[in-house]
Formats: C-alpha cells, structure tokens, sequence
C-alpha cells in the first residue's frame, strides 16, 4: 500500500511537472497573481478566470479550450491601450509550438460574458523563426527560458471590458497537439475606436479544424521547413 501510494504521488507529480499554466499577470508595474493547480479553493480573489488543473486540452473542439475550463472572475485589471500586459507562468517544460494571445470584447458585464461568441481575434502570436521544426526556435521555447509571455494591447483599441487569453500549442509529440489556455479580465482605457472586423473574429473552440496543418503537423519528420499557426493572423489594424 504505502509503495503504491509513492508511486502515484511521483506519477501526479510528473504529471503537474509535464504541464503548466498562467499564474499570475503583470500590468505597469503591478502583479496580479491567479489560480494554482490542483487547488484553485485556496487562491484569492483575482482577475483570472478558475481553472482546475494543469492538463492539456487534446481536441480543438473541447469547450475546455476557450478557458481552461474557467468562469467569470471577480476581479479586473485595468490597462491603458498601448500598453504592455505580461503572462506568468511558475513552471513549463515544452519548447516546440507557437504562442497566441487573443482578446474578446466583453460588452458592459464581465458576469455575463462567457466568450462564446464570434469574436476572438489575435493580437500577438509566435510560431517557428528559422526552417527547423525539431529545433527550440519556437514561441513557447521563450516561455521555457523566461517563463512569462508580454503582449501590446492594440494602442488605437477601442475602451472597454475584455477577455485576454493566453494559449500555448505544445507540438513535441506527434499528431497529439496539446492546448494550454487561460483567460483574465482587462479594462482597456483610451481614446481609440478601432474594433477589429468581422472577418478576422473566431469562435473558440473551433477557431481552426482539428486537422489544421498548424495542430496536426510532426516536426520531426524532416520535410516541412516552414510553420503557420492555427486561426489565423494578428489582426491587421493592430496599429
């Protein structure tokens, strides 16, 4: 008994080891701490919205895949348009697959705001730089070094309340993509009026089809020397 209770403590220790997950934000200077894994309970009130564990989404149909699994959080964060907001991460392991941020604009209640409409666009992304797929020249290899992820909010965005939502694509086993994500509340403050267009507005889940060459692509089978990631570009009037 007390042999198998060792090895299923080193089995989920393993397992919170092999993932990760946004733990805490950084905007003008001021740290917002989030959830923890395994033990969302204990965490204070914050921006973040609840995730439960540090397990990857498999499918890009899972509903897991807009938040984590997360709801509305009680708290925001403010940020003027311009400015830079920084994801945290207290651990993470994978160094092959791109970075995306996405933004949903929330309307006038964050409570009732669930995202599940079109209207997720990009306004950051990194995929591959260089022709070598099994290589660590990818977005999430800096997240690996650093440890966290800095993002503009588009400076002409038009006020308001939205999601950001952090997502990283791990890519190092074969035709298995794994989807991490999680979304924290943000007030954008400014003067601007740009509101992205229909045409680059996604549904998540479902921004891109599970057989997407950006998800379903084996970085080590040596042919392919370049990389898109899924759901499209940044939005173009980023500026």
């Amino acid at each position: 008994m007390f042999v198998k209770a060792i090895v299923s403590l080193s089995c989920l220790a393993s397992a919170v080891v092999g993932h990760g997950a946004v733990t805490s934000y950084t905007v003008d200077g001021k740290n917002y701490p989030g959830y923890e894994g395994f033990s969302p309970a204990t965490s204070p009130p914050t921006i973040q919205w609840q995730w439960s564990d540090y397990d990857p989404t498999m499918t890009v149909g899972d509903t897991k895949m807009r938040c984590n699994g997360g709801k509305s959080a009680p708290l925001t964060a403010s940020i003027k348009a311009g400015s830079n907001i920084t994801a945290n991460w207290k651990q993470w392991t994978h160094a092959q697959g791109p970075v995306m941020v996405w933004m949903y604009d929330c309307g006038s209640d964050f409570k009732t705001c669930t995202g599940d409409k079109q209207g997720w666009f990009k306004i950051d992304q990194m995929g591959l730089w260089g022709n070598n797929l099994n290589s660590e020249n990818w977005g999430i290899a800096i997240v690996l070094k650093q440890l966290k992820w800095s993002s503009k909010i588009p400076r002409n965005l038009k006020p308001g309340n939205y999601l950001i939502r952090h997502e990283l694509l791990a890519l190092h086993q074969a035709n298995t993509p794994q989807f991490y994500a999680e979304c924290a509340q943000i007030v954008v403050e400014g003067s601007g009026t740009a509101q992205p267009p229909s045409s680059v507005l996604k549904s998540i889940p479902g921004y891109a089809p599970q057989n997407d060459p950006g998800i379903t692509v084996d970085i080590y089978q040596g042919k392919a020397t370049s990389y898109t990631p899924p759901g499209g570009e940044v939005w173009p009037g980023f500026e």
